[in-house]
C-alpha cells in the first residue's frame, strides 16, 4: 500500500494547527576540520529553546549521498517520495509566477549567465543581477522566432527566467544545459527520446540565439535552462492529508511547488518579517502553513559563511513571533544543505527539529548538526515528516484492530 492511500485511510479531523518552517539550505559543514557549521557558529537562543521543549534529528531529503535539488528537497518535506514524484523546476517557475502551463507546453528553467570571449562560463549567476535587469533581458529575448513552435520568456527573479515552448510533440526528457560549473561553455542540449529530441532541436537554438542577442550585454550575456517539465499530475495536500495548506513564501519557486500540491499561495511578500504578519493575519483560516526563508540558501551557494551565520540569526530572531501563535505542532527544518565551505547543495542530512505537547523530549539543548545527531527524532527520510507532523497533530487514527 502507497503511503498516501494508507493515510487517506487513518485520517480523522481535528482543529489543530501545523507549521513548518523552512530555512532553505539550512545545514552546513565546518571550514577546518573540528570546527563548527554555520548553525553551530550563530546565536540562535528561541531555536535552541525550541530543541528544549521539543525533539530533533536529521532528515536525509532523498537517500544517503544523494545531493537534492530544491523541488525534490520540498517534495519530501511535503510527505511526496521525490524518487517517485520527479518534477522537473522547470514547471515550479512557471507555475510560481502564475504562468498558466497547458498540455502541450514543456518548461525550463532558465538563467542569465556570464560568458568570457571563448564561450565559457564565469559566472553562473551573472553576479545576481537586479529582476529589473531580468526583465529587460528577457523582453530582448522575447524577440525570438522559430517555425514549429511558440516561445514564452518571462523573468522570475534576480538572474532567473522561464522558458515555455509551446506546440505539438514536444518531450522533457531533455538534459540541463548548465554544466553546473564556471570555466565550460554551456552544454547542448540532447533528447533521449523521438518527442524530447524535437524539443531539443528547439531549445539549441533558442540558446543560440539568445547568445547573440545578448553578446553585448555583459555580465547579463548568455543563458543556461536546466529542469524541462511537463505538468504532472499529483493529488494536493488536502486530497492526501485533509489539510487546508497555506503558503507564505518570498520566492516564485516556492510558489510554484505550493501550488503544485494544492496550497493556497499569498503574493508580494518581500521580507521575513512580512512573512509573519501575514502568518499572524491568515491564522484562522488554515490548518497547515509553509513559510519559506530564502537566504540561508543563497549566502551559502555564495560561499560566504559570515554572512550565513547573519542569515541564521535573523531567522531565529522571528521564532518567538511563531511560537506566540501556540501551533500545535512546529517544525523546524531546511529541504537540503549547503554549506558555505561547498558553494553549493550537498548531501549532508539536515538539522531537523519537531516540536508539540505530545512528542517525546530527548537530552538535546541547542540546535546543530552535531547536536540533532543525538536527538530522539534520529536519522529519518524527510518524506516521513509530514506523518510525524499529523500524528502530533492527532489527526492520524490507529492502524489495524
Amino acid at each position: 500500500m502507497r503511503v498516501h492511500d494508507l493515510l487517506k485511510e487513518l485520517r480523522e479531523e481535528k482543529a489543530a494547527k501545523i507549521v513548518l518552517l523552512v530555512a532553505d539550505g539550512l545545514g552546513g559543514l565546518p571550514l577546518t576540520p573540528g570546527g563548527k557549521t554555520e548553525l553551530e557558529t550563530a546565536r540562535t537562543p528561541n531555536l535552541d529553546a525550541l530543541v528544549r521543549d521539543g525533539t530533533c534529528g536529521l532528515s536525509t531529503p532523498i537517500l544517503p549521498g544523494i545531493t537534492p535539488g530544491s523541488g525534490p528537497g520540498h517534495l519530501g518535506l511535503f510527505g511526496y517520495d521525490p524518487l517517485e514524484y520527479r518534477i522537473g523546476r522547470g514547471i515550479l517557475e512557471a507555475l510560481g509566477i502564475h504562468f498558466a502551463v497547458g498540455a502541450r507546453d514543456v518548461a525550463a528553467r532558465g538563467n542569465f549567465c556570464t560568458v568570457d570571449a571563448a564561450g565559457l562560463i564565469t559566472d553562473r549567476r551573472a553576479g545576481r543581477p537586479t529582476t529589473e535587469r531580468c526583465a529587460a533581458m528577457c523582453e530582448k529575448l522575447k524577440q525570438i522566432r522559430m517555425p514549429g513552435v511558440d516561445i514564452f520568456v518571462e523573468p522570475v527573479k534576480e538572474h532567473r527566467f522561464v522558458l515555455v515552448l509551446r506546440g505539438d510533440g514536444l518531450g522533457d526528457a531533455i538534459n540541463d544545459t548548465d554544466p553546473q560549473q564556471t570555466g565550460h561553455a554551456p552544454l547542448e542540449a540532447k533528447g533521449a527520446d523521438a518527442a524530447s529530441h524535437k524539443t531539443a532541436g528547439f531549445v539549441n537554438r533558442f540558446v543560440a540565439e539568445a547568445g547573440r542577442i545578448l553578446k553585448g550585454d555583459p555580465p547579463t550575456n548568455m543563458v543556461t535552462l536546466r529542469g524541462f517539465a511537463r505538468y504532472p499530475k499529483i493529488e494536493t495536500m488536502e486530497q492526501v492529508y485533509g489539510l487546508r495548506a497555506c503558503a507564505i513564501a518570498v520566492y516564485p519557486m516556492y510558489k510554484g511547488l505550493a501550488r503544485l500540491v494544492g496550497m493556497d499561495v499569498i503574493d508580494d511578500l518581500k521580507t521575513l518579517p512580512e512573512q509573519i504578519q501575514t502568518l499572524e493575519n491568515l491564522w484562522p483560516k488554515y490548518d497547515f502553513f509553509f513559510l519559506h526563508y530564502k537566504y540561508t540558501d543563497s549566502t551559502g551557494e555564495d560561499g560566504n559563511f559570515p554572512a550565513k551565520v547573519e542569515m541564521i540569526e535573523r531567522f531565529d530572531a522571528e521564532v518567538p513571533k511563531v511560537r506566540a501563535l501556540k501551533p500545535d505542532v512546529l517544525i523546524v527544518t531546511g529541504d537540503h544543505s549547503t554549506p558555505s565551505k561547498l558553494s553549493s547543495h550537498s548531501w549532508h542530512p539536515v538539522p531537523t527539529v519537531l516540536w508539540a505537547d505530545t512528542c517525546r523530549t530527548d537530552a538535546v539543548t541547542e540546535f546543530g548538526e552535531a547536536a540533532c545527531l543525538r536527538g530522539g527524532l534520529g536519522q529519518f527520510e524527510a518524506k516521513y515528516l509530514m506523518t510525524l507532523a499529523i500524528a502530533h497533530a492527532g489527526r492520524l487514527g490507529k492502524y489495524g484492530a
